[in-house]
């Protein structure tokens, strides 16, 4: 593996795409191999997560959006915060711009930039720092629990399907 350096004239931007593209190049292969059994449901991975926020946020209009989508980080998001102007005058925006950049989807917003993401309640932040750091570094949002009345296992989903849920 070779060892790259970013220099004060090239950007952390320009140097990942020229990065992603050298490797995509290098590791381009057939699509599907003839030989190869389709893969199964059970090996896919789980890129998006569906969500509900506690509050809302509350658009221009006056419409109140709960449900939404965040997809899973790739390194690439968490480096280009750092470069951000913003981060480095404030380094707790960091979260702002993350969230802006892994949330898909907020009701029938599809375009969720970091002015959506500064405009919501302190309470909907800390819910989707909290799922953010739960579905990225655990990979799903089910907990194996032990009730502490009948000492019974089972599963429960910690993303919060309703208010109160998570």
């Amino acid at each position: 593996m070779r060892r790259r350096t970013v220099t004060p004239g090239a950007g952390l931007e320009e140097t990942l795409d020229n990065l992603a593209a050298a490797t995509a190049t290098r590791q381009e292969a057939p699509a599907t191999a003839p030989d190869r059994a389709p893969r199964r449901e059970r090996d896919a991975l789980q890129t998006e997560f569906a969500f509900e926020l506690p509050r809302g946020y509350v658009d221009d209009e006056g419409q109140v959006h709960r449900n939404g989508t965040m997809r899973l980080a790739t390194a690439r998001d968490e480096l280009k915060p750092q470069i951000d102007l913003r981060v480095k005058e404030n380094p707790a925006y960091l979260s702002v711009v993350l969230l802006a950049q892994v949330i898909t989807q907020l009701g029938p917003i599809t375009d969720v930039h970091t002015g959506v993401v500064e405009r919501m309640y302190a309470t909907d932040v800390a819910f989707l720092q909290d799922f953010y750091r739960r579905i990225n570094s655990e990979g799903h949002t089910h907990a194996a629990v032990t009730c502490p009345l009948c000492h019974g296992s089972f599963e429960v989903d910690l993303s919060g399907g309703r208010l109160g849920e998570s």
